[in-house]
C-alpha cells in the first residue's frame, strides 16, 4: 500500500468513529477492571502489619474515581460536548439523565438485597447524576470554579456534618449497602449516600464536576489530551506528595495514631490504601491525608488528576489506533460500553462465593482473571455486534423518553 493509500485509508477509519470518543469507553473498561480486582483480590497482604499489596497501591480509590470522573465525562459529551444545550433542549437532556439515573437505581437497590463483602456504588452513582442536573448548563469557567471550589469545601462541611449524624441514636448510617428495605427509612438513607457511607456522594460530586470540565474541553484537539496526561501527572504527584509530607514530615500521623489510641495499629499502611472504616473525626489532620477513600480534598484532587491522566492516555492510543488503522482499544472499550451490565453481573457472581470456599483448584488469582476475560470477550463480542448490553439498553430508552423521544429507542 502506497503512503497516499495508507493515509486514506487512515482518513477513512477516522470518518468511521462515531462521536462517541473510543478513548473514554476503554478508560471506562480499565475503570470496571480495576474495581472488579479490588473486590477479588486483596489489597492488604494477611499479616498484622497489613502491608499493601499492588492491588492496593494501585486500583484502591483510583478505580472507583475514574469510574466516577468518567460518568460527568459522559453526560457532558450527551449534553453539548464543550457547548452546553440550553432552553428546551437543556430540559428534556436532564429529564433524559433524570430518568437513566433511576434504573441505575432499581439496579443498585435490587443488587444491594444480595450478600457481598464488598460496597456496590451504583445507588451512590444515580444519585451523583441526580445530583449534578444542575450544573449541565453551565460553561467550562463556571464548572472549573465549581469543581475546585467542591474539592475544598465539601470535605471541611462533611467533617463538621458527619459526626453529629453519627451521634444520633440510631447512628445515621446503614453498615450496608442500599437496597429497597432502606427505602422506609428514608433519613438514615439519604445520610448514609451522602455523608456516611462508602461514597460520600457530597464529597464525590467532585468527581463528576470534574468529568464535565474535561468533557467540555475540545477533546479532539491536538493538545488536549498531553495536557490531560501530563497535567494529571503533575497533579496527582504534587497532591500525593503533599499528603505524604502532612503524614509523614509534619507530625500528621502521629497526631492521628495519639488519637486512635491503638498502639500498633498500622496506620501507615492503611493511609496508603483504604482509610473506610475508621472514624475521622477528632482532629483536622484526617483533612491533610491523601488517602484513598478518605475523600479529603487532596484525595479528591489526586484521584481526579489521575483519572484526567488515564483518560489522556486513552484519547491519545485512540489516536494512535486511528493512525495505524488498527482498534487498539477494542479490549478494553467493549468492557466500557456495558460496564452497568457487566458491573451487574460481576456482583451477583461474587454473591454466589459469599462466605462460601472457591470451587476446588480456583484460587482469588484465578477467579479474577476469569470474570475479567469473560468481560473483556462479552464486551468484543457486543461492541462488534453493535449491540447495547441489556441494562445499557434499559437506561438508553429511560433516556429517550426522557427526551421526548420515545419513537428513538432501539
Amino acid at each position: 500500500m502506497t503512503s497516499r493509500n495508507a493515509a486514506s485509508a487512515r482518513t477513512a477509519a477516522g470518518r468511521s468513529v462515531p462521536a462517541r470518543l473510543y478513548g473514554i469507553d476503554a478508560a471506562r473498561g480499565l475503570a470496571l477492571l480495576g474495581m472488579m480486582a479490588t473486590h477479588l483480590l486483596p489489597t492488604f497482604e494477611s499479616n498484622a502489619d497489613l502491608t499493601p499489596t499492588w492491588i492496593g497501591l494501585t486500583f484502591s480509590g483510583r478505580a472507583a474515581a475514574l469510574f466516577a470522573v468518567l460518568a460527568g465525562v459522559g453526560l457532558a459529551l450527551s449534553t453539548g460536548k464543550h457547548k452546553p444545550l440550553d432552553g428546551s433542549d437543556l430540559s428534556a437532556a436532564r429529564r433524559g439523565v433524570a430518568l437513566r439515573a433511576l434504573v441505575i437505581a432499581a439496579v443498585g437497590l435490587s443488587l444491594g438485597g444480595l450478600e457481598v463483602n464488598l460496597a456496590i456504588i451504583l445507588v451512590h452513582y444515580a444519585v451523583l447524576f441526580l445530583c449534578v442536573l444542575p450544573f449541565l448548563g453551565m460553561q467550562l469557567k463556571q464548572l472549573l470554579g465549581w469543581a475546585a471550589g467542591w474539592i475544598l469545601a465539601s470535605p471541611v462541611l462533611a467533617y463538621l456534618l458527619r459526626p453529629w449524624l453519627l451521634a444520633a441514636d440510631p447512628p445515621l448510617r446503614l453498615g450496608h449497602n442500599p437496597s429497597w428495605e432502606d427505602l422506609a427509612t428514608p433519613t438514615r438513607l439519604l445520610a448514609d449516600l451522602f455523608f456516611t457511607g462508602y461514597y460520600p456522594v457530597f464529597q464525590w460530586l467532585s468527581y463528576l464536576l470534574v468529568g464535565l470540565v474535561v468533557g467540555r474541553l475540545m477533546l479532539n484537539k491536538r493538545l488536549v489530551p498531553w495536557v490531560l496526561l501530563i497535567g494529571g501527572i503533575i497533579v496527582a504527584f504534587l497532591s500525593k506528595a503533599l499528603g505524604t509530607a502532612a503524614m509523614e514530615s509534619w507530625g500528621g500521623r502521629a497526631a492521628l495514631e495519639r488519637l486512635l489510641d491503638s498502639p500498633g495499629y498500622p496506620l501507615h499502611n492503611v493511609l496508603q490504601v483504604n482509610l473506610t472504616g475508621i472514624p475521622q473525626e477528632g482532629s483536622w489532620w484526617w483533612l491533610a491525608s491523601a488517602a484513598p477513600h478518605s475523600a479529603t480534598p487532596l484525595d479528591l484532587l489526586h484521584t481526579s488528576a489521575v483519572a484526567a491522566a488515564v483518560i489522556g492516555a486513552f484519547l491519545l492510543l485512540g489516536r494512535l489506533a486511528e493512525w495505524v488503522a488498527l482498534d487498539l482499544l477494542l479490549p478494553l472499550r467493549g468492557a466500557g460500553a456495558m460496564t452497568l451490565t457487566l458491573y451487574s453481573v460481576h456482583v451477583w457472581v461474587v454473591s454466589g462465593f459469599y462466605l462460601k470456599p472457591l470451587p476446588a483448584g480456583w484460587t482469588e488469582d484465578a477467579m479474577y482473571f476469569a470474570q475479567a476475560a469473560s468481560a473483556v470477550v462479552v464486551g468484543i463480542v457486543f461492541v462488534l455486534l453493535k449491540w447495547r448490553g441489556p441494562l445499557e439498553w434499559l437506561g438508553h430508552a429511560a433516556n429517550q423518553v426522557g427526551r421526548g423521544g420515545a419513537k428513538a429507542i432501539r
